[in-house]
């Protein structure tokens, strides 16, 4: 069971809700524009070997999309139960 909070300490986990939320929303912003320069890599006619770096950046994209979900609900479960020693 949680005791009850002060303010300060409140405000400081909203605050610490708010940037895990915001991290979560980069490492999705940052998969998408692996997504649109290895789209635009692969559509390159002229250069055979740029499609081997279109096909990597889809592979980084699924990497970032991947690690921001998994950092976002592990940080989030550590807070709902209240280990803030293990961050």
């Amino acid at each position: 069971m949680e005791e009850e909070l002060i303010v300060r300490d409140f405000l400081a986990r909203q605050r610490t809700k708010l940037a895990n939320d915001r991290t979560l929303l980069s490492y999705i912003r940052t998969s998408l524009y692996f997504v649109v320069s290895g789209t635009a890599l692969i559509k390159v006619e002229d250069l055979d070997n740029v499609k081997d770096l279109g096909y990597i950046s889809f592979l980084i994209s699924i990497m970032l999309v991947v690690l921001g979900f998994y950092n976002y609900f592990r940080l989030r479960r550590k807070l709902k139960r209240g280990r803030y020693a293990d961050m």
